[in-house]
């Protein structure tokens, strides 16, 4: 009588462990959330920033006719620290080209809130570009952001084309952004 009652406890955690499986994978977080903004629709403005850093506040509607690079990233994410660089290059090489870089600083981390301790690291990191400082989350969730770092250029009207998230990539971000500049896309 046991080794019937074994069994039957193997197998009803056999099968609770294979229907919980099926639940979890047609269930997860990232099946529920919502797309990031998809190519193609107006890009969102900048929102619920509570500081700017290197600029004074900027909106989409004022940089109409230039090709904007948002970039969602947080000062203590190491893969952010490894996008930092590319993007610090692209803003240097084409901002007298119609290039915007607007770094939008979304905290992963308690202190990251702190808007001396992302001066800091504004400094530190070099960057001279824009930076909004998005403690509420309120462009991150405009954009349905997921990601850190996030990549997302808009056209000269104002239209998201293309969107990147992580690292990886620079070569076709950088061809984008000569793209949508006009400039040859072949670097020499």
């Amino acid at each position: 009588m046991f080794e019937r009652l074994k069994i039957a406890a193997v197998a009803t955690a056999l099968a609770a462990t294979a229907a919980y499986a099926v639940f979890a994978s047609t269930a997860s977080p990232a099946a529920t959330e919502p797309p990031a903004v998809q190519n193609g629709a107006p890009a969102p403005d900048f929102t619920g920033i509570n500081t700017w850093i290197n600029s004074q506040p900027l909106d989409l509607k004022q940089l109409r006719g230039k090709v904007v690079l948002v970039e969602f990233w947080t000062f203590d994410c190491i893969n952010c620290a490894h996008t930092v660089p590319y993007v610090k290059q692209w803003y240097s090489r084409y901002r007298d080209k119609g290039l915007v870089v607007v770094g939008v600083h979304t905290p992963e981390l308690p202190f990251e809130r702190n808007t001396d301790n992302l001066k800091k690291a504004v400094a530190r990191f070099g960057i001279e570009y824009p930076v909004a400082q998005d403690n509420s989350y309120a462009t991150w969730n405009a954009y349905n952001n997921q990601y850190w770092p996030a990549l997302y250029l808009i056209d000269k009207n104002g239209k998201l084309v293309y969107s990147h998230f992580g690292e990886g990539e620079y070569d076709q971000t950088e061809q984008t952004i000569r793209s949508l500049l006009g400039i040859d896309t072949k670097k020499g």
